[in-house]
């Protein structure tokens, strides 16, 4: 099997991904900064956009619902035939880009339920789960058919702001590619989606506009991979990725 290797991008999410080459890529999972969290944020309800005592990172800007339509086109068409895509949101996100997403020509299958364990911030009913909206370009089979729609692993508590455990992430990277195959993170945060694809094989291309997001994703990736400095023009060449 080829050495994992990864390549960071400090770029908008969108400007980044136009710079792809089309259907280039073979799984897209992320985690915007939804429009929905600032809301919440000023109430009191969450202090994810805030700046974390734990890790002295300040998270970036929010992500305004009005562009998603265009982040979706950018994700389906560099996406290969046949692929998968999974976004993080909460039920708010859910109901505003679904039908953004299948304008873009995205087939929606459902929710997944990314069970928390402990429950957080709020005053109605606090939540303990978040949705992962679960996209498909074409058809491609799911590794395996019995797995549940509830993924369960606890939040991670005192870490870089919306960090994402990488045993969630290894889920979806296992159902829905194959070791060699390529896995893209336009908002990368804490680098977990990069960790979880590299170290099961898979390579990683991560983009992200925060210097901390890009200081801690590069450290923790780059235990387990090689860092491509330059993106090549196909993406192959010295990946030896053998885009086609």
């Amino acid at each position: 099997m080829t050495q994992p290797r990864f390549h960071l991008a400090k770029r908008d999410a969108i400007e980044w991904l136009a710079s792809l080459p089309g259907e280039s890529v073979d799984l897209v999972i992320t985690d915007p900064a939804y429009e929905s969290l600032e809301k919440h944020r000023k109430i009191g309800t969450t202090t994810r956009l805030k700046q974390s005592d734990a890790s002295s990172n300040e998270w970036f800007s929010i992500f305004p619902n009005s562009r998603f339509p265009e982040f979706f086109v950018e994700v389906f068409r560099v996406l290969r035939p046949d692929r998968h895509f999974y976004m993080y949101c909460d039920q708010e996100t859910m109901f505003v880009t679904k039908p953004m997403a299948e304008a873009a020509g995205f087939k929606f299958h459902k929710p997944i339920v990314w069970d928390k364990v402990s429950i957080g911030m709020g005053y109605h009913y606090r939540a303990r789960y978040e949705f992962i909206l679960f996209f498909e370009k074409g058809y491609r089979k799911l590794a395996d058919l019995g797995t549940a729609d509830i993924i369960t692993h606890k939040r991670i508590n005192g870490g870089y702001p919306t960090e994402k455990p990488t045993g969630v992430s290894k889920v979806l990277i296992e159902q829905s590619s194959t070791p060699g195959e390529i896995v893209v993170d336009p908002f990368m945060g804490s680098g977990s989606v990069g960790v979880a694809a590299v170290t099961h094989g898979r390579h990683f291309f991560g983009g992200d506009v925060s210097d901390k997001s890009h200081e801690l994703a590069r450290s923790r990736i780059a235990e387990h991979a090689t860092e491509t400095v330059e993106l090549p023009p196909r993406m192959d060449g010295q990946l030896g990725l053998g885009i086609r």
